[in-house]
């Protein structure tokens, strides 16, 4: 899999910018990529080193909505999470650095 195609978004959440200074970055990854391919991803894309890689998938919500028929129940789409430690001698990711 390309770079592209492993990484879908950065994932940007309360609990996501706390980790900016530790150099712990979040982002929501291709469903079908393992660890290994995500850190690639990452190191060919912004050019850093990447310490580990902590992979989960995150079940989608149930959403509800009152329409002329009656009811209706659904869920949003599940996906993966990957949350990217950098090694210490690393540099920052500058598009996160920008939003601290």
């Amino acid at each position: 899999m390309e770079a592209n195609e492993v990484i879908i978004r950065p994932l940007l959440s309360e609990k996501s910018y706390s980790g900016i200074q530790n150099k712990i970055y979040s982002f929501v990854v291709n469903k079908k990529s393992n660890k290994v391919e995500i850190a690639q991803a990452v190191e060919k894309m912004f050019g850093v080193e990447v310490a580990k890689v902590n992979t989960l998938i995150v079940k989608g919500h149930k959403k509800s909505q009152n329409t002329k028929q009656g009811r209706t129940v659904g869920r949003t789409s599940d996906y993966k999470k990957a949350i990217v430690t950098l090694t210490e001698k690393s540099k920052p990711i500058a598009f996160f650095e920008s939003l601290s």
